[in-house]
């Protein structure tokens, strides 16, 4: 019985082959199961009626029984769950009516038409509140109806059941229809409690793949610009007017390709951009992007940083040291070699699948040169640079180099924070010599 029942219910799931949202599926079951438990009610009260003796004619519980099964079999064969309910909540409604007529009064039939406020009910769960009104509206039409038949029409002093069979069938109507109410919304609460949970849960992934995105946004992308793509800006393009880029580039790193293991090779470039991400974040620069052993950063992206040139500054210091002082580095045979160029720049994000957020101008390309030329361990600026920094650090320069696709330019060399009544750091060239 059970089996089948879950069937008959699981076929309430799909409609015409398509499942189903949770709310509409349980919708369906809540009305297949108030058929079952009207079904069974009745047979249980004319089990009762039969097992006290008491004659009484079963056209009407036996035709409301068959229009309970022809329905259904309807709606599993056609689908059409509008036309079930529509006869599911009529039967509901008339049906107990009917039943009351054919037995005598509200008294004698011992108020079987209570069991018609299941229509209302029904029509309340299945449908919604606005729905419901019309057949709670013809609900109490009927009531009307039945109380003016008792008044007008029954005869005086007949009754003619037994007064302990009718108290017996009052009780047994009045908790019947209690029982019936209160498994429908006991059913629907928890059936509304497990939609809730797999909802909460899904909401909990949702929610966890939305940190994830965003987080692999925020690595990916300037928090600034990411905001920006998240809020629906379509296209994003800037022109910054005085920005400090600059370009790290490992030495050696080509001979260690040929020498490492592709899992080793990764590993000791994971570890040393980590390093940098790290020093990169302190100082509140935005990392551009990294091309093989290149790693490109930017000072003056975010308005209001009045002191991104001196932070970069200390970030190309900081990672000469970092390299230097690092054992496995240093063993590894890696150096540095870092350029820094200041000026106008464009910034935008290109491409749709892998987005990429981007620097373009003369400033990007003189950086990307400078550290090209510099020998290992120097921090090699251009003009520009030097001339926002001289006062609080000291330079190698000026030298006189010539640039691929620039010609001859003038640079100078960054050696370290200019500290009073202290010699000032060891000129560059010499420092490369001695790594």
């Amino acid at each position: 019985m059970g089996g089948r029942l879950a069937s008959v219910l699981a076929a309430f799931r799909t409609a015409g082959g398509v499942p189903l949202p949770e709310e509409e599926s349980l919708k369906r079951q809540l009305l297949v199961f108030a058929a079952g438990l009207m079904s069974f009610g009745v047979m249980v009260w004319l089990a009762v009626y039969w097992a006290m003796g008491v004659a009484f004619s079963t056209t009407v519980p036996l035709a409301y029984q068959l229009s309970l099964v022809a329905s259904l079999v309807y709606f599993l064969a056609s689908g059409n769950f509008v036309v079930y309910r529509l006869t599911l909540l009529s039967l509901f409604l008339f049906f107990p009516f009917l039943m009351q007529w054919s037995i005598g009064s509200f008294v004698t039939s011992s108020g079987v038409m209570l069991w018609a406020l299941l229509a209302p009910v029904g029509a309340l769960v299945v449908q919604g509140p606005r729905e419901s009104i019309p057949w709670f509206v013809a609900y109490g039409a009927m009531t009307a109806l039945s109380g003016f038949f008792d008044y007008y029409l029954a005869a005086p002093g007949q009754v003619p059941l037994p007064m302990q069979a009718i108290a017996v069938f009052f009780a047994l109507n009045f908790a019947g229809v209690s029982c019936v109410v209160y498994a429908l919304l006991a059913y629907f609460v928890a059936a509304n409690a497990r939609i809730k949970a797999r909802l909460d849960e899904q909401h909990r992934l949702l929610e966890e793949e939305q940190r994830k995105s965003e987080w692999l946004l925020n690595n990916i992308l300037p928090a600034p610009i990411a905001q920006r793509m998240k809020a629906g800006e379509n296209i994003i393009a800037d022109g910054h007017s005085d920005v400090a880029v600059m370009f790290a580039d490992l030495v050696n790193f080509t001979r260690l390709t040929q020498a490492l293991s592709p899992e080793r090779l990764v590993a000791l470039l994971d570890k040393v951009f980590s390093m940098f991400d790290a020093l990169v974040q302190s100082h509140g620069l935005d990392k551009i992007k990294t091309v093989g052993d290149a790693y490109m950063v930017a000072g003056g992206l975010a308005p209001g940083n009045l002191h991104c040139h001196r932070a970069v500054a200390e970030l190309a210091l900081e990672m000469r040291a970092l390299i230097s002082a690092h054992p496995q580095l240093r063993a590894a045979g890696l150096n540095i070699h870092v350029g820094i160029a200041s000026g106008p720049v464009m910034a935008g994000v290109i491409g749709t699948r892998r987005i990429v957020y981007d620097l373009w101008g003369d400033t990007v390309n003189t950086a990307s040169r400078l550290t090209t030329e510099a020998p290992p361990g120097c921090i090699q600026v251009d003009a520009a640079t030097y001339l926002r920094l001289a006062g609080e650090y000291a330079f190698e320069g000026p030298v006189e180099i010539v640039v691929k696709g620039k010609g001859r330019m003038t640079v100078y060399r960054l050696l370290g924070r200019k500290v009073p009544g202290k010699q000032s750091p060891v000129a560059c060239s010499v420092a490369a010599a001695s790594g």
